[in-house]
């Protein structure tokens, strides 16, 4: 089965065409980092209008990538949760109008089950039960894995995501947008060990990111001048060392305390070198694998959504036209 994929849960416009779960046919994805840098975050209705603009020139390149026209695809899936509403229901109202139009099932998928989705994109791939870490912007989440549609919640953040941590700090420190991806870069000439920044509730698996954020901003008031440029990549380096710390201790001892030899990362901030690295070295000395997907798909994307949604169709699954947005959607079906 061909199925089309299609999300648009915030500001990147994608679409894509999977066939039989598994292969890959085309995978395209339309930026609005460009639009919203000039703002420092993502302005909704502006994320929303620009969706209108592109989403039919996104999906016809996909289906041109593909190789495939509309008339072989057998179901369509959509992103219908959580994110910005206005988002959201461009995505899926095009989805309904292409469902109706050609008469193909659809289904409305959990972005952050196609997050976890993501792990099967991959060259290598975990198998069930797994623990998954869902790190993004807006969510920083730790599951357990039976199956595509079988999660059970044993940890998320009180408060900020570790990306929207990330992002913060780069607005403060006023060194570019998106945060997370300039403080990667800048991170890698920098010391981890120059500042001290806090690492909270280190006996929980629930996540707390506002102190390290606090501690940033206390520390720039403290000094007389604003950091120069130079010292920048010492000041990241160690702040992202403090979020990466907790997001790896914490992950993998919800693998131990659950038995479980598989851990899969997922999500915007998974494509995080150092994160990347820390979680590959820190599990072989637990005996454990780690499973994270390439760049492209760890951001958001429509080949997770498509994985999620030819599962769903295959169980028999279809949903109908009323389908509404939902802004949140939490995982916990276990």
């Amino acid at each position: 089965m061909l199925i089309l994929g299609i999300e648009s849960s915030c500001d990147e416009t994608a679409a894509a065409v999977l066939q039989d779960g598994q292969k890959l046919l085309s995978n395209v994805i339309a930026s609005q980092i460009r639009i919203h840098e000039k703002y420092g975050g993502v302005v909704p209705e502006i994320a929303s209008r620009k969706h209108v603009e592109v989403i039919v020139p996104v999906i016809l390149e996909a289906l041109e990538k593909a190789g495939v026209t509309l008339d072989s695809i057998g179901g369509i899936a959509v992103t219908r949760g959580p994110g910005l509403v206005g988002s959201l229901l461009v995505g899926l109202s095009m989805a309904k109008a292409l469902a109706l139009a050609r008469n193909i099932p659809f289904v409305g998928v959990n972005h952050l089950e196609g997050h976890v989705a993501s792990a099967f994109l991959a060259d290598e791939k975990p198998s069930f039960p797994f623990i998954a870490l869902v790190v993004s912007g807006g969510h920083t989440n730790i599951y357990v894995v039976q199956d595509f549609d079988r999660m059970r919640l044993v940890g998320q953040t009180r408060d900020d995501a570790a990306g929207e941590a990330f992002d913060k700090a780069a607005k403060l420190l006023d060194i570019g947008y998106p945060g997370g991806v300039v403080i990667d870069r800048l991170a890698k000439s920098g010391n981890p060990e120059a500042l001290s920044f806090p690492r909270s509730m280190k006996d929980s698996l629930e996540f707390s990111f506002s102190g390290v954020k606090t501690a940033l901003l206390t520390y720039t008031k403290k000094r007389e001048r604003p950091p120069a440029a130079e010292e920048i990549p010492d000041i990241v380096a160690s702040y992202q060392e403090a979020i990466v710390d907790v997001l790896v201790e914490k992950t993998l001892r919800a693998a131990e305390m659950q038995a479980i030899g598989q851990v899969a990362v997922v999500g915007g901030v998974a494509a995080n070198s150092r994160l990347r690295a820390r979680f590959q070295e820190d599990a072989r000395k637990k005996g454990m694998r780690v499973f994270i997907p390439p760049p492209i798909f760890c951001t958001d994307n429509a080949a997770m959504i498509a994985v999620v949604g030819h599962h769903a169709l295959a169980r028999g699954r279809r949903d109908p036209f009323d389908l509404n947005a939902l802004s949140r959607w939490p995982v916990d079906t276990l």
